[in-house]
């Protein structure tokens, strides 16, 4: 069997990530974080600080960024932009989002706020940066961006979208789920307000991890309020970041699991990104020679490995059947929770088959997948 689904969860993991897990699991030695003066509890919140520490190390975040730690970047996500955007704020988006950005901003706008998107090309997908300026308003007060589209592979221009939330002082919320681990993200000259991150993905963590690395200073309002273990008779969640985005029990397991993951992307960067980079020029050339394929998005600027294809007239999900029952090759058909960019590249019917690769992703997979390709565009034509 061949796996090309790693857009949405990597099934192949560094064995240290497991072991992590299985350590807080079955050691019998870690309790509940910030719940307790004992050994149990300070042992689990040492290791919650020192995930954090491999995060912001990821993104090279400073004194002025903390982390939290949630379930994935859906709800990190949530949070953040519930937790910052107000009845009569303005936002700007685009078209490459993910519905965990388009669903809490549909939301945001029934309780008074306003949403503007910036269009893609209908060939390439890109993004049109120029109405950035053109759509921005007096209320505008957050810009929230797909990093790297998961439909296309495409990346934006962040150096581009920070200079212009820096110049107009809003706020920059940016959705790393398909960047976080393949492309590097520096937050260091605190432009960035947000980065939500899911970490069973190309962060290689266990599923039901994710988190957030946000400005010490963003003024979030609670969303989700419970227990600290600490201002036990407040009525109201205690203020500041991260506390405010922590309510309830950390995931200590999955945490470290999540930890282990960063930890060891963060030792082989250099390795991962040759690898990467040579397999995704390996398939996208070989994508290119197969007859009557359509491939999607800009196949000249920075991408991450992820690529969309169709077969004319063929739809994506019989497409993705034949690969599965003929071949064991496993991708994903469809609309791929970004309904918008799907509009604009004209395959709100079609769909299109994703193929996403990881650093465990071999030369022979990608053979594999391109003489099944070969193969089913004989038969089409």
């Amino acid at each position: 069997m061949y796996y090309f689904d790693n857009a949405a969860t990597t099934v192949q993991k560094p064995p240290a990530v497991a072991e992590a897990v299985y350590e807080v699991l079955h050691s019998g030695l870690y309790g509940n974080p910030s719940r307790g003066a004992h050994g149990y509890s300070l042992r689990a919140y040492e290791l919650v600080l020192e995930a954090k520490e491999q995060v912001k190390g990821l993104f090279s975040a400073g004194q002025d960024y903390e982390v939290a730690f949630t379930h994935n970047s859906t709800t990190a996500l949530n949070l953040v932009l519930k937790g910052l955007v107000r009845p009569g704020d303005h936002v700007l988006t685009t078209m490459w989002e993910h519905n965990a950005v388009l669903r809490p901003l549909y939301q945001l706008e029934k309780e008074g706020a306003t949403v503007d998107f910036i269009g893609s090309d209908a060939r390439t997908g890109q993004l049109r940066y120029e109405e950035l300026e053109q759509k921005l308003r007096l209320e505008t007060k957050l810009v929230v961006c797909n990093h790297a589209s998961n439909v296309t592979g495409n990346v934006l221009d962040i150096s581009r979208i920070r200079a212009f939330c820096k110049a107009h002082g809003l706020f920059l919320v940016i959705d790393a789920s398909q960047s976080a681990g393949v492309v590097p993200i520096d937050v260091s000259d605190g432009t960035i307000t947000a980065i939500c991150f899911t970490g069973h993905k190309s962060l290689y963590g266990p599923g039901g991890m994710g988190g957030v690395c946000i400005r010490r200073d963003a003024p979030v309002r609670p969303v989700l309020t419970g227990g600290d273990g600490v201002h036990a008779f407040d009525h109201d969640q205690p203020g500041g970041v991260p506390a405010i985005l922590e309510a309830g029990t950390a995931n200590v397991a999955g945490i470290a699991g999540l930890s282990a993951g960063v930890s060891y992307i963060r030792e082989h960067w250099q390795e991962l990104q040759r690898k990467q980079a040579v397999l995704s020029d390996y398939f996208l050339q070989g994508l290119q020679q197969i007859p009557d394929l359509v491939l999607y998005g800009d196949v000249s600027g920075p991408r991450v490995p992820v690529f969309a294809v169709n077969f004319p007239g063929a739809e994506s999900t019989v497409v993705s059947d034949i690969l599965w029952e003929t071949y064991g090759i496993a991708t994903r058909p469809g609309f791929h929770c970004a309904p918008l960019l799907h509009e604009s590249l004209g395959t709100k019917e079609q769909g299109a088959v994703r193929f996403s690769l990881s650093s465990f992703t071999t030369r022979d997979d990608l053979d594999a997948a391109l003489v099944a390709l070969k193969k089913i565009s004989a038969l089409q034509r």
